[in-house]
């Protein structure tokens, strides 16, 4: 983890990208987890909130019960669900915070994004500007 994330960038200087998003080494992890569609299925259902059986979680999907909880086991893994012993039967449910710190992650790359290319298109149009004369011909050199 980096120590000086709160420290100002120096004129001219290159920002660190990542000093602006969320920590979390296990990030990775997360998104790894969510690359799956069977796995992004199982979230979106428990997106829905409450807390779902091993049973009911695979009446949603077309593969077998254990393919379901070896599933939920890599998300388990990565922190985005969590399973609950109700009695006999462990029930599976979303980890919130995690989703979370995945969103904000995203939303920093989108801002960063945005930034750069805001100064593309600015140097983009004063280059144009520069490059093209009257007449639509390039200077002469």
């Amino acid at each position: 983890m980096s120590t000086n994330r709160n420290k100002p960038v120096a004129a001219g200087a290159v920002p660190d990208p990542a000093a602006s998003m969320p920590s979390g080494a296990g990030l990775a992890a997360v998104f790894a987890a969510l690359g799956d569609p069977t796995r992004l299925k199982l979230v979106a259902v428990l997106c829905a909130g409450g807390a779902f059986s091993i049973a009911q979680l695979t009446a949603t999907t077309d593969i077998s019960r254990q393919g379901v909880t070896k599933h939920l086991q890599v998300l388990a893994d990565a922190g985005v669900v969590r399973d609950v012993k109700a009695g006999r039967e462990r029930r599976w449910q979303l980890e919130p915070a995690r989703i979370e710190e995945a969103r904000r992650t995203l939303e920093s790359i989108g801002q960063q994004w945005d930034v750069a290319l805001g100064k593309l298109k600015a140097f983009a149009e004063s280059s144009q500007g520069s490059a093209i004369q009257p007449g639509g011909h390039a200077p002469a050199s």
